[in-house]
């Protein structure tokens, strides 16, 4: 019989810069979805890959000195191999500058010309490099940046436009008849009442002022844009064309589930839904987004030296040791929580105390009394079916919980089910039964009852942890593991030969690992040279103590509503007390500034920043990460800074 089939896919990684480990959690998220969909029985096919044009990519390849293609190649490659790294079996790694891929774009965004949805016209407005977006003269309030802060582009170009509002009715209708289309039903809500009520404007897809994008093929002096490019990689992977569909995309789509991020849900829910309704195509069963995973509450941010990459946790937990704390700590509706502190404490109760101490236990105790021969059960008592009960009714809810996508619920199953066992040890104390002889009978079930759990949660686990999963039944002599075995208690054959003791987690010493971090974080941190500017329009002595900057102490710190990079700050300028807004909240929290002396351009004309006055702007380096400066704190609010 035909296997069913399953399409995953993530969002495809930017190559600007190499991921962080909030990054990576996608991937380790989609590969566990598709590793127990393969244990299922289904045919799994899972895509990821890069997104690799763009003015951004464009920029940062010019100040680096390559060709965007050579810059998006060493991103890329970085990516690819980050992603192997974390042991995920991906059967697509696809790159928006392959070949078919451009093609492909091109023929649809023809396509979609022809038959009137996408028109050529003029944009005016401003433009924030940054954030890649574009704003209206109402929504870029003095040349300012409504999400960041910082200065916008003014542009004029010739620009294609797709007609959103065309399908708009379409596509609420087929949420409502769908209701498991947006999950989790949060981020459905805020999709419905924040962007289709309010009516939908046309979507400019196209650029003309930068190069670095895939040509359209009947007006090469526009580069297709993001929208289209980056997300029609979802049917380009699969081999998609009108005419001659390939078998992939005829066998795999319409996608099963598109995993991505909280904060790009409108670009795979209203997007990409229309694009696909105006092509014909069917759309996807399920658009899942998952939380954020915040350095403790904080976004991670450069600046704030909070930033964790993989490849620095992998020397320190391992493998399987970073898939479990980053499953296990990412809420089904919610953002995650990652510390060194916390990652060092799971870790060891978790993996070294409660699964490996387990696994290593039974295995000596059945080398000990049975010559690592697995037993026979016999003799039982009302703790056996306890036992036997508990893994039954775990293989039940972990199916449950990962069908729909609580991955972090099912993994807390699997280890209460091994927490279980370990109480069963305490419970019946085998140690004490192998003293009288006869005993032996109860002895063997209480070892193989053991054994036999460990099989199951191995099992189990096999998604989340498959490189442990691995050992343990490699250990069980080669044990039974197809998924329905979990459902059955007493697959394991007695008289099969258990391997030797092994340590699956070697228990952590969280001071000595922490001031290790510690130190190679310093390392790390040592100042970079900097290129030297150039081409800067010199300015005369007079004209630059035109400039007015005070010393100002932060006494008050909010965000700003509905501006994710904003913060409102109230400052003491030793005469007068003053409200600044300002484009750090990516990059610095209220308790980062609150107390602290700053320099404050104290003669700017005030401006409206998302309806919030401001009346100065701090001092600060850099754009990504931005660095405040901070003054001497005995230094007086007030002072003249020259």
């Amino acid at each position: 019989m035909e296997k069913e089939k399953f399409y995953l896919t993530t969002a495809i990684a930017y190559a600007s810069q190499k991921p962080h480990i909030g990054n990576v959690y996608e991937i380790i998220l989609a590969d566990t979805i598709a590793r127990y969909k393969k244990q299922r029985g289904y045919d799994v096919y899972l895509c990821t890959g890069t997104d690799e044009h763009g003015q951004k990519i464009e920029d940062l390849a010019q100040k680096k000195g390559v060709t965007p293609k050579a810059y998006v190649d060493d991103i890329s490659g970085e990516i690819e191999r980050i992603w192997r790294s974390m042991n995920t079996s991906f059967d697509r790694f696809i790159r928006t500058t392959d070949d078919f891929h451009i093609q492909c774009v091109q023929k649809l965004f023809k396509q979609l010309y022809d038959q009137g949805d996408i028109y050529k016209d003029k944009y005016e407005g401003w433009y924030c490099v940054p954030c890649e977006s574009f704003f209206t003269e109402t929504q870029a309030k003095d040349g300012l940046c409504p999400d960041c802060g910082r200065p916008v582009k003014r542009t004029e170009e010739e620009a294609y436009f797709f007609k959103m509002s065309r399908y708009a009715d379409q596509l609420m209708e087929h949420i409502e008849k769908n209701p498991g289309f947006i999950e989790p039903e949060s981020r459905k809500k805020e999709m419905i009442n924040n962007f289709l009520k309010p009516g939908l404007q046309d979507l400019c897809v196209s650029r003309s002022s930068f190069k670095w994008g895939i040509p359209v093929s009947f007006d090469d002096k526009h580069v297709i844009y993001v929208w289209i490019d980056a997300l029609s990689n979802y049917i380009t992977a699969l081999g998609y064309d009108k005419e001659q569909p390939g078998e992939n995309f005829k066998k795999y789509w319409p996608c099963d589930v598109h995993i991505v991020g909280k904060d790009i849900m409108r670009f795979h829910t209203i997007y990409w839904p229309i694009i696909l309704m105006a092509l014909g195509l069917p759309l996807p069963k399920k658009i899942f987004g998952h939380g954020w995973l915040n350095f403790g509450s904080d976004k991670m941010s450069k600046s704030k030296g909070n930033v964790i990459y993989s490849d620095d946790l992998l020397p320190l937990l391992g493998v399987d040791g970073i898939r479990h704390y980053v499953l296990s700590e990412m809420p089904y509706a919610a953002d995650g929580s990652i510390t060194y502190e916390a990652m060092i404490s799971r870790y060891n109760t978790d993996l070294a105390n409660n699964l490996g101490n387990l696994v290593n236990r039974t295995a000596a105790m059945t080398k000990k009394y049975f010559g690592s021969v697995i037993p026979a059960p016999g003799v039982g008592t009302e703790f056996d079916e306890d036992l036997k009960e508990t893994a039954h009714k775990t293989a039940v809810s972990v199916q449950e919980k990962l069908d729909s996508y609580h991955v972090a619920d099912a993994l807390e199953e699997v280890f209460s089910l091994f927490r279980r066992a370990n109480k069963y040890i305490d419970e019946t104390a085998p140690w004490a039964l192998a003293k009288e002889e006869a005993n032996k009978a109860r002895l063997e079930t209480v070892i193989y009852n053991l054994l036999e759990t460990i099989r199951i949660g191995a099992v189990l686990m096999s998604s989340f942890l498959p490189e442990s999963a691995e050992k343990i039944l490699t250990l069980l002599g080669g044990a039974e593991a197809a998924w329905d075995s979990a459902f059955v208690f007493g697959t394991l054959v007695p008289g099969s030969q258990v391997g030797e003791p092994v340590v699956l987690f070697a228990r952590l010493d969280e001071e000595a690992v922490l001031a290790d971090i510690q130190a190679k974080k310093q390392a790390k941190d040592e100042p970079a040279e900097k290129e030297k500017p150039e081409g800067l329009a010199q300015i005369s002595i007079d004209q630059f103590m035109q400039v007015e900057l005070r010393s100002a102490q932060i006494i008050a710190c909010e965000p700003v509503p509905r501006a994710k990079k904003l913060l409102k700050l109230q400052v003491d300028l030793g005469y007068e007390t003053r409200q600044i807004v300002s484009g750090i909240a990516a990059f610095y929290g209220p308790d980062d500034l609150i107390g602290k002396k700053v320099i404050v351009v104290a003669n700017l004309a005030p401006a409206k920043l998302c309806d919030v006055e401001s009346q100065g702007m701090l001092l600060a380096a850099g754009e990504d990460p931005i660095r405040v400066v901070f003054l001497d704190p005995e230094t007086p609010n007030g002072e003249r800074v020259r």
